[in-house]
């Protein structure tokens, strides 16, 4: 597993909980791109397709908006942010669970 990777999914809903969504984008970006180009597990290119889009839909409604807050974290919904680290957490889940041998 890509360190990078598990960096940014420990990093997703630190950082949405924390009040730094708009920021968050960088740890979904690396984990997205990380885990679809570097990891074989199918489950846990998925999990991180599932944050990435989670991420994406309060990020678009915030910025096609016109009456919307001054900040992503101060317009998402308190739904969003439950799915966005629901989602996260299933990443952390797939990232770190035991593999069968070989």
């Amino acid at each position: 597993m890509p360190l990078p990777v598990a960096i940014s999914a420990w990093a997703v809903p630190l950082m949405v909980l924390g009040g730094f969504a708009l920021v968050s984008i960088v740890p979904v970006t690396i984990a997205l791109v990380g885990a679809l180009r570097g990891v074989p597990d199918r489950a846990v290119r998925l999990a991180a397709a599932l944050v990435a889009v989670m991420f994406a839909i309060p990020l678009v409604v915030w910025l096609t908006r016109p009456d919307g807050a001054e900040s992503l974290t101060k317009d998402m919904h308190p739904g969003f942010l439950g799915l966005i680290v629901a989602a996260s957490a299933a990443l952390l889940f797939t990232i770190h669970r035991p593999r069968a041998a070989s």
